[in-house]
This record gives C-alpha cells, structure tokens and sequence, in this order.
C-alpha cells in the first residue's frame, strides 16, 4: 500500500509556499478576488463606450483571471498531492466555483465585443496605443463572432459552468480517491496493493503471470464500475455536445478544434494516416510475439519490455541524464533546467491518494511545476524529460510574453515535450553500441510510438465516435463504449477481441476522453516532434534558434502559424508519413538484432 506524504524527502516535493506562503494567505487571496468581481457590475454595458473604456476593461478582466489562475493552481496541485484530504478538496470546489462566478461577472464581454468593427478597433488603437498589445486577442475573439450568444444566454452557460464539470470532477474523485484495487503478485514472492502509479511497472513485469493477474484485477474493478463510468462519461460528452449545439457548431470536434483555431482537417488527416500505417503496428506486434516465444499474444503481454538487458535509471541518474541530453538546446534552455531540477519544481514518488499519471502544470506568475510518480524505469527517464518540455515551453512563454500571450494551445505543447523524448532516443542510441542496449532504447521508442501515436490515435478516433453517436441520438450505455472500444482495439492491434475480453472496459480508465477532443494531440504532437529532433539533432544553430522562438512565442499568433515558423506545415500529411518511416526504420533494426539472436 502507499503511504501517505509524511515519509516524503521535502527535497522531493514540489514546493507550493512560493506560490502561497500558507493556506490562510490563499483563503484571503480568494477572499480579495471575490470581492474584485463585484465591480464588474460597473462595466457591463460600457464596453464600447470609448477606446479608454474598452482598455481597462480589457485590463481588469484579465488581471481577475491571472490571479483566479494563480489560485486555482495552488488549490489544485494541493488537491492532486493528495486527493483524500478533504480540506483540499473544499479549495478546488471553491476556486472552480470562483470561476464560474468569474465567468458570469464578465458574461458581457465577448457579446458586446461582437459589435466591434475593424474599422472601430482600428480607431480605437490609433486613439489608445496601449490597446495595439491586444491587437491579436481582439482578433481572436471577433472570429468567433458567430458563436457569441446574447448576454443573457452567455450569463445562463457560465453559471452554469460548475454543473458542467461535474461529471469529470466525480470521474476524478470516483478513480483517484474512492476505488481500491485488490493485491497481486509483485513477481518477487509479495503481494502488493494495485495501484494507478504501479500497474504498468507490473504489466512490464518479465512473469507473464504478474502480468496477467494485475490486468485481470485492473480491469476487473472497471467491470465492476462499468455502469458508473459510463454514466460520467456519457454526462460528459452530452455536456460537449449540447455546448456546441447551442453554440451552432457542427459538432463538439469542430467547437473544441476552433477554439485553438486548428481546422478539422488536421484531425481527419491523422487518423486516415495512422490507419494507413496500421499494418506497422501489426508488424511490430507479430514480432514482439515472436521474440516472447508465444503461441497468442494477449492485450497483457503489449507492455513488457522485449530486451533482456534492462535500463534502469535511479530519480538522481535520470536527472542527470535529462540535463546532458537536453543541453543541446544550449544553454539559454539548459540554465532553465537546472532551477526545475534545483528549485522543487517537481512532485516526484507516488504516495496515498496522489494523482495518478504524470504532468507539467502551474500558471502566469508560478513556476511550471510537474507531477511524477517515479519509478526507476527507462520509461520514467522519458516521462521526465516529457513534462521538463512542457515546464521549459511554459517558462519561455511566460518569459517572453506578456499574460494575455502567456499560454500556448494544447495543440503546440505535445511538440515541445516529445521533441524532447524524440532527442533522447537519438542521444541514447547515438551514445550506445553495445546491441542488447541498442535492443532495449529501440524497443522503448517502439512501444512509446506505438503508445503516443497508433494508441493515442485509437482514443481519439474512439472519442469522436462516441460524439457523433450521441449527437445521433444513440445511448452510450457500457455495452455501447465497450463493444465499440472492442471492435477498435481489435483493428489497431489484429488481436481478437474475444481472446481478449477485458480490453474493453479500458474507456472507463481513461482519465483524457473527459478533456474534449485532447488526446490527437499526442499523436500530432509526437510526429511533429520527430521532425523537429531531426532538425535539431542533425540541423544548425539556425534550427535550434526557430525552435526556441516557437517556445517563446506563446499565443501570439495561430498555433498552425507559431509552428510553421519553426519547419512544420501541420495541414500536410508529410510530417505523419516522415514519423512513420522513422518507425519503420527502427522497426527494421529491432528485426535484424532478432534475426542474429540479440535480445
């Protein structure tokens, strides 16, 4: 079993006083905040009035929401260090309900903003210089001029915001705080409690029996939950559709792909390719059943690691790794490194009632701390340098941009984390000669392609169906979600569903399909990535320096724009194809080390 956050080295903590000194300073920050919103009462209906006008309201409101973030963060990251404490869980229900009243104070603004002309704004920056900073805000929000509501209506969705995200928020409590898994063998001769932080380190067990009997009890307490997490999530993708109906989009796609300005095309195109490519993946798969000696593969032998040399990194050994392998961004990326690694930025052991999983968050006016839950794997290497990519984008961006461009898409942030992974797989196998350890980076970078683009791709293409069905009136009971996952995962991979019964019940487990329409990202994320590491890899200083302007840029311009800049035309499948042939090629070599007998 876990233990809770008392046998924790501080230095190994994430330290959240420089964000808040104490609770109490937060409580009187959320009690200041809340105060702030009543003036929003003045403004509404002088949004227009002159250029001076629209200036500070422009001003005020952003700063509420610089500070609600700062709040939220911490209430959150509280929250997730340990989601058994109810006192934390009080504060992110009271900052999440801050929001909402945030949202409703300042309902008015994008409806009165839709009366704005070009011409109008033109005359007002000419008039107010200072509003020439928020030239492309402005412009963003006018595009969206045909998915404004009326002031009232805008005011009944925003209060409303809170009952909207319910239905992710009981997933969150139901999966992290509420469900024990039974013990199972550890492979070592004990029984261990399962956990979220400790499955996949048990489905990569060498013991097919370990492996067998943590996925079997796995999903055997998502069979039990089944109708419960088909509840929160059919509740939630009716939250995602009726949003965009009453917005009059198309779809709850083209309402969460608009929204980061990403056309729908970018999305079709990866799945087409990624099914294009799925005989790749069956390749992959029938020699990983080779080299494992099995008659049938099942579900439960996808993870283990084929190589008999394993690579193992202690939390220190990973550090130091991560910030070798990233100082070829030179030393303007590698000095920033140093204070994440330094400074506790990052929540590394798991312990009770910690988040599951791993991520890279924080705000405007904090560091871009990370959460882990590290085990000594070569995985969690890749994991780390992952969410330092996310923590460096984000400190750049916070750097080089003023709050209103102090954030950047979903879309963009998966390229900078993988472009990391993707340059330590060329940094590891450009340092290592030795076949069998060449056998395991290859075998990692496999089985991380197969899990960020083929299996992201799965999800995403399993998240638009379940939208669509019940945008067409179909009831996503758990027979619904579990079949339709069955019949896709069976496509994915070729292996037989009814082999493999307990697959189907992995939608309940997926903590992403409450996120809308976010998990494609990975799978673009990742291939860009691949194209970029070449660059920088194998290119020159110029490439190095486009890149870290896409770190810097932030949402200062378009996301398909931002990343153009730096070498990738995200609207043509080349970037896909180019991903693909990279796996391919190391496919190739992982065949030939098994033809001569190197495991």
């Amino acid at each position: 079993m876990s233990e809770n956050r008392a046998h924790l080295k501080e230095k190994d903590t994430w330290d959240l006083t420089t964000i808040f000194a104490t609770d109490q300073d937060w409580e009187q920050a959320l009690e200041d905040l809340a105060s702030e919103l009543e003036k929003a009462a003045d403004f509404e209906g002088h949004l227009l009035d002159s250029a001076a006008s629209l200036l500070k309201i422009t001003q005020t409101e952003l700063d509420v929401e610089r500070r609600l973030e700062k709040l939220y963060v911490y209430a959150s990251m509280k929250n997730d260090q340990d989601t058994t404490v109810a006192k934390y869980q009080e504060y992110q229900a009271k900052a999440m309900n801050l929001y909402a009243q945030c949202s409703q104070a300042y309902a008015f603004y994008e409806p009165e903003l839709m009366a704005l002309t070009q011409e109008k704004l033109a005359d007002f920056i000419a008039e107010e210089q200072e509003l020439a900073l928020y030239a492309h805000f402005f412009e963003k929000l006018l595009s969206k001029k045909a998915h404004i509501l009326s002031k009232e209506a805008e005011e009944l969705l925003a209060g409303a915001e809170e009952i909207f995200s319910a239905a992710g928020e009981t997933f969150e409590i139901l999966d992290n705080a509420d469900i024990s898994f039974p013990y199972v063998p550890d492979g070592e001769g004990d029984l261990i409690e399962l956990t979220h932080g400790n499955y996949i380190r048990l489905m990569e067990s060498k013991d097919r029996m370990v492996r067998q009997e943590a996925y079997e009890a796995m999903y055997g307490i998502y069979e039990q939950y089944q109708h419960t997490y088909a509840k929160t999530l059919q509740t939630n993708v009716k939250v995602h559709n009726y949003k965009a109906k009453v917005r009059q989009y198309d779809s709850a796609r083209q309402a969460a792909l608009s929204s980061n300005h990403i056309p729908e095309a970018v999305y079709e195109t990866l799945i087409e390719t990624v099914n294009r490519h799925l005989p790749l993946l069956h390749r992959y798969i029938k020699l990983r059943q080779e080299i494992l000696g099995l008659d049938e593969l099942k579900m439960y032998d996808v993870y283990t690691p084929l190589a008999e040399t394993d690579y193992h990194f202690t939390y220190n050994e990973a550090l130091k790794k991560a910030e070798q392998t990233l100082s070829i961004f030179g030393e303007e990326y590698a000095s920033r490194v140093k204070r994440a690694f330094n400074e506790r930025w990052i929540d590394v052991y798991e312990n009770k009632g910690k988040r599951s999983g791993a991520y890279s968050g924080g705000s405007y006016d904090t560091n871009a701390f990370m959460l882990l839950n590290w085990q000594d794997t070569l995985d969690n290497l890749f994991t780390l340098v992952h969410e330092t990519g996310h923590s460096l984008h984000s400190t750049f961006t916070r750097e080089n941009q003023p709050y209103v461009y102090g954030d950047y898409s979903i879309f963009l942030a998966e390229i900078a984390s993988t472009t990391n992974e993707n340059i330590l797989t060329e940094t590891l196998l450009k340092e290592i000669k030795d076949e069998k350890l060449r056998f395991t980076i290859l075998n990692n970078y496999l089985d991380g392609f197969r899990a960020t683009v083929f299996r992201q791709t799965q999800f995403a293409e399993f998240e638009d169906l379940i939208h669509q069905a019940d945008q067409e009136g179909e009831v996503l009971t758990s027979e619904y979600l579990s079949e339709l996952y069955a019949t896709l995962n069976e496509k994915y991979y070729g292996l037989s569903a009814q082999e493999n019964p307990q697959i189907q019940f992995e939608w309940a487990r997926i903590p992403h399909f409450y996120y809308n329409y976010y998990v494609y990202q990975y799978a673009t994320g990742f291939a860009a990535a691949s194209y970029l590491a070449e660059k920088i890899v194998h290119g020159n200083a110029e490439d190095k320096e486009r890149y870290l302007d896409y770190l810097k840029a932030g949402n200062s311009d378009y996301p398909l724009n931002v990343i153009k800049k730096a070498g990738v035309d995200m609207l043509d499948a080349t970037y896909l194809d180019e991903a693909f042939a990279v796996f391919e090629k190391r496919l190739m070599e992982l065949e030939t080390l098994v033809a001569k007998g190197i495991r």
